[in-house]
C-alpha cells in the first residue's frame, strides 16, 4: 500500500489548492470534487458541487443537487474550451491527465511566492483568488458562471448563445424558432426546429466558428480519426446531427459526433472550436 490510510487532498471540501487533483482515481474508485458550504457561516455540506464528468469528453460541471448549472467545455490540450480566460492566466501551469487509472485536472503556480486557490461559494460560483501580500487579502480574479450564456442549455437545442446579440439566443442557420415573436422578445421556451428535414444522402455541413462545443455527455468520441474520416462517419450515419474535430494538443485528434439533439452552445468573439452542423443542402 501507499503507507497512508487517508489524506485530506482526496476529500476536498470547497477549495482546490495547487497540486490537488480534481477528478477520478479508477483504481481506488475515488471521485474528488468540490462541495459548497451550506452558507457563509456553516461549513457543513451544501447543495452545490463542481466535478469532472467523464461521459463523452471529460469536462468540469457545476451542479446544484444533481442538476447541471454550467460547464467548462471540453479540455482542448491547453485549457477548458468554455473558459477562454484561462489563456490569460500566465502565472499558472495546468495539467490534465487522462489514462486508464485516472482522469484529473490539477494546477500549479510558476512563482512559488504566489498563493492561489479555486473555491466553490455557497451559491455555486467557482472563483479563482490570489493572495495580495501588501494588502493582506484575497483578490477575486475570475468567477463562473459570469453571464446568462454560461447557464447550461439556456437556449434549448439547435441554438447558440451570444452575449453580443439581443436577444442572446439565436437559432443556428437552417433552424427557426417555433414561435418567432416569443423568441424575439427573449422567451426561448419555444425551441428551434429545422426548416428542412435532411434526406441523409445529399446533406451538407454548416461550419460554425468560435464555438463552445455542445454538451458531449451523450456524444460518441473516437480518438483515432482525423477530420475527413470524422466527417464521413457523421455523413454515413443519418442520425448524426453534428461533428467536431477537437485537435487536442499532444493527444492528437478526437472526433466527436452528436446523435439527435445537441445543446448548450455559445459563440465567442475569438476563442472556441469549429462545429459542423448537418443541414439539408437547400438550407446552406
Amino acid at each position: 500500500a501507499d503507507g497512508f490510510l487517508w489524506q485530506s487532498f482526496d476529500y476536498p471540501t470547497n477549495t482546490l489548492l495547487p497540486q490537488m487533483k480534481l477528478g477520478w482515481d479508477h483504481k481506488r474508485g475515488l471521485n474528488r470534487f468540490l462541495t459548497s458550504w451550506k452558507n457563509p457561516f456553516d461549513p457543513s455540506r451544501g447543495d452545490q458541487t463542481f466535478k469532472l464528468e467523464i461521459r463523452g469528453l471529460p469536462e468540469l460541471f457545476g451542479l446544484f443537487t444533481n442538476l447541471e448549472v454550467y460547464r467548462s467545455g471540453p479540455w482542448d490540450g491547453r485549457r477548458f474550451s468554455g473558459i477562454p480566460e484561462m489563456q490569460q492566466w500566465d502565472d499558472i501551469i495546468y495539467n490534465f491527465t487522462e489514462n486508464r487509472e485516472e482522469v484529473f485536472y490539477t494546477f500549479r503556480l510558476i512563482d512559488h511566492n504566489l498563493y492561489s486557490r479555486f473555491t466553490i461559494n455557497t451559491v455555486g460560483n467557482i472563483e479563482r483568488f490570489t493572495w495580495d501580500p501588501t494588502r493582506q487579502e484575497w483578490n477575486r480574479l475570475w468567477f463562473m458562471p459570469k453571464d446568462s450564456c454560461d447557464k447550461h442549455g439556456i437556449c434549448g437545442p439547435y441554438a447558440y448563445c451570444d452575449m453580443s446579440t439581443s436577444p442572446a439566443c439565436n437559432c443556428i442557420r437552417g433552424f427557426q424558432p417555433l414561435s418567432p415573436q416569443e423568441w424575439a422578445s427573449g422567451d426561448v421556451t419555444g425551441r428551434c426546429r429545422r426548416k428542412t428535414q435532411p434526406n441523409c444522402v445529399g446533406d451538407k455541413f454548416l461550419q460554425l466558428k468560435n464555438i463552445k462545443l455542445p454538451d458531449t455527455s451523450t456524444s460518441i468520441v473516437d480518438k483515432r480519426i482525423e477530420f475527413k474520416e470524422c466527417r464521413e462517419k457523421c455523413k454515413k450515419d443519418c442520425n448524426c446531427t453534428a461533428f467536431a474535430n477537437m485537435d487536442i494538443r499532444d493527444g492528437g485528434p478526437s472526433c466527436v459526433i452528436w446523435i439527435g439533439e445537441f445543446r448548450d452552445i455559445r459563440k465567442y468573439a475569438s476563442a472556441g472550436q469549429d462545429l459542423y452542423v448537418r443541414l439539408a443542402a437547400t438550407d446552406i
